[in-house]
C-alpha cells in the first residue's frame, strides 16, 4: 500500500497533522496508523473504584487511540511559550503561538462553542504572586472539559474520516528508509510512503527509541516531573480559579533552589488514576457540564529532575518511585496534608473524619516512605508558599494524593522543520520530546503538514 503521507500515530498531532494536509491538498493520499482503538471503542475495565484490578490489556484503552492519552484529560489547551514544551526553538515564538490559536479556532469550531478562554496577562494574581515569592506565568487557557474534549474529537473524527484512511489496532513494528521514501512494517502489513510523519506520544517512547536507534537518529535525554496531587474544597483557590481557570505557579525554595511549579489546575473536578505500562499513578480531570462537578478542586505539584552522567534515564528513577508507591499502596496512596507534618500515616478513620470528602478511592498512607526528601521537603515549602496566596491550601485536612509523575520522551535530533537528517522524515507532538502538552503537539501537527505541503509547490 502506496501513499503520499503516512501518520504513524492519531494522537493530537497526528490528527491535526491529518486534518491540514486533507485541507490544504485534498489530493494527498493519507494513511494514519495507531496502535489503540478507535474513539468510541476506548473503553477501560478500571472504573476508578477497583484500582487492583488492571489486567494489562493489550492496547491500554486510556494511554492509547484515537486522541491520544489526550482524549480522556481534562481538555486544557494552553497557549503559551512559557510552559507546554519548546516547540518555539524550532519554529520561533510568534509562529508557535499562532499556531496555537489556529488549532484553538478548530477546536471552537468543531464543538467547543460556548466554552471560555482564559488569560493570566493583566491580572492582579500577577502581583499578588510576586509579592509572595511565587510567580504566575503567561498563559491564555481554553477549558474544553473532559466532556467537550471528547465531542471535539468525535467530530474532528466524523470529518476526517471521509478524507483520510485510518487503521486503528495496528501498531507499527519498524520503520525503515527505502528508495521511493519510507516502509513501514505493522500488523496490518507492509506500507509504503514518500513521506513519513512519526507522532506517537509519550506512550511509544521506549518504541520511538527502538526506531532511532534502527535509524541512528541522535537522542539526548529529558526530564521527568515528580510529584503529589493536591486535593482542597474548590473554595479555597475560587479566587484564582473562577477568573484564571488554570493557574501555572512557580516557586524556587530556599533550602535547596529547587523549582516547584503546580500543574493541570482542576476547579470543582475530580482526581482520577492513569495507567502507564502497568504502573499506576494520579492525575486529574474536570467538566463543563455543572451535573459531573463537585465540591472540590485538584492540581498537580512537581518537581523537574533532569539525569545525565552517569545515570541518563530519568524516566527510569520516576518509574521506580511510582512503582514503590504501587508496592506499598497498591495503587495510589492518600495522605492529609497534617498527617504528614506530624510524621504520621493517614488511616481510613482520620480520611473519613476530615472536612473533605475525597473524589478518589486511594490507600491512606504515608508519602515521606516513597517520595525522596528533597522532592517532599520541596512540595511541602509549595504549599505553605502557596498558602499566602490561598489560605488554607496548608489546612490539615488537604489531601495529597502519590504519586504523580509526568514522564518524557528522549528528545529526538530534528531540524527547524521538525525533520530528522531523513528527508521527508519528520517527528512531531510529545513522542519527539520537544512539546509536552495538547496545544503544543498540536501545533507541531500543523506546521509539519504545512511544511509537506509548501514542499510540494
Amino acid at each position: 500500500m502506496m501513499y503520499d503521507v503516512l501518520i504513524i500515530g492519531a494522537g493530537p498531532g497526528g490528527i491535526f497533522s491529518a486534518y491540514e494536509l486533507a485541507r490544504l491538498n485534498p489530493e494527498l493520499k493519507i494513511g494514519v496508523l495507531e496502535s489503540g482503538h478507535a474513539l468510541n471503542k476506548r473503553k477501560c475495565p478500571i472504573d476508578g473504584e477497583k484500582i487492583k484490578s488492571c489486567i494489562s490489556c493489550k492496547s491500554c484503552s486510556i494511554m492509547s487511540g484515537f486522541g491520544g492519552a489526550g482524549a480522556f484529560s481534562d481538555g486544557k489547551y494552553n497557549i503559551t511559550n512559557d510552559f507546554g514544551g519548546t516547540l518555539y526553538e524550532y519554529i520561533g515564538k510568534g509562529h508557535a503561538l499562532d499556531l496555537m490559536h489556529y488549532v484553538d479556532e478548530i477546536n471552537v469550531a468543531y464543538g467547543g462553542q460556548g466554552t471560555k478562554l482564559y488569560s493570566t496577562a493583566g491580572t492582579k494574581f500577577k502581583k499578588l504572586c510576586m509579592q509572595n515569592d511565587l510567580h504566575l506565568l503567561d498563559a491564555s487557557v481554553r477549558h474544553l472539559g473532559t466532556d467537550i474534549n471528547y465531542v471535539v474529537l468525535e467530530n474532528l473524527y466524523n470529518d476526517l474520516k471521509e478524507k483520510v484512511e485510518f487503521f486503528f489496532d495496528t501498531p507499527v513494528q519498524s520503520v525503515s528508509v527505502c528508495d521511493e521514501g519510507y516502509e513501514v512494517k505493522s500488523s496490518a502489513g507492509v506500507f509504503h510512503c514518500k513521506k513519513c510523519i512519526i507522532s506517537v506520544g509519550r506512550s511509544g517512547s521506549k518504541w520511538m527509541e527502538t526506531v532511532c536507534r534502527d535509524l541512528d537518529i541522535p537522542v539526548k535525554s529529558n526530564r521527568v516531573d515528580i510529584g503529589v496531587r493536591v486535593e482542597l474544597p474548590a473554595e479555597i483557590f475560587s479566587h484564582l480559579t473562577d477568573e484564571l481557570y488554570e493557574s501555572k505557579i512557580v516557586y524556587r525554595t530556599p533550602k535547596y533552589g529547587d523549582k516547584v511549579r503546580t500543574f493541570c489546575m482542576n476547579p470543582r473536578g475530580a482526581v482520577v488514576t492513569e495507567n502507564t505500562n502497568g504502573i499506576i499513578t494520579v492525575n486529574g480531570h474536570s467538566y463543563e457540564d455543572p451535573a459531573k462537578q463537585t465540591q472540590n478542586t485538584n492540581f498537580a505539584l512537581l518537581v523537574a529532575k533532569h539525569f545525565s552522567e552517569p545515570f541518563k534515564d530519568s524516566n527510569g528513577y520516576g518509574e521506580s518511585i511510582a512503582r514503590l508507591s504501587n508496592m506499598l499502596g497498591g495503587g495510589v496512596i492518600v495522605q492529609r496534608f497534617g498527617d504528614l507534618i506530624r510524621g504520621q500515616r493517614s488511616t481510613h478513620s482520620r480520611i473519613e473524619d476530615a472536612f473533605i470528602t475525597p473524589t478518589l478511592n486511594a490507600t491512606p498512607g504515608d508519602l515521606s516512605l516513597v517520595l525522596p526528601k528533597r522532592i517532599l521537603d520541596g512540595i511541602i515549602e509549595m504549599i505553605y508558599a502557596l498558602d499566602k496566596i490561598a489560605p488554607g491550601t496548608a489546612n490539615d485536612d488537604t489531601l495529597l494524593y502519590g504519586v504523580e509523575v509526568k514522564f518524557y520522551n528522549m528528545e529526538v535530533g530534528v531540524d527547524e522543520h521538525l525533520e530528522t537528517k531523513y528527508k521527508g522524515l519528520y517527528v512531531i507532538g510529545d513522542g519527539s520530546g520537544i512539546t509536552h502538552s495538547l496545544s503544543h503537539a498540536s501545533a507541531s501537527g500543523v506546521f509539519v503538514a504545512r511544511e509537506i505541503v509548501a514542499g510540494e509547490a
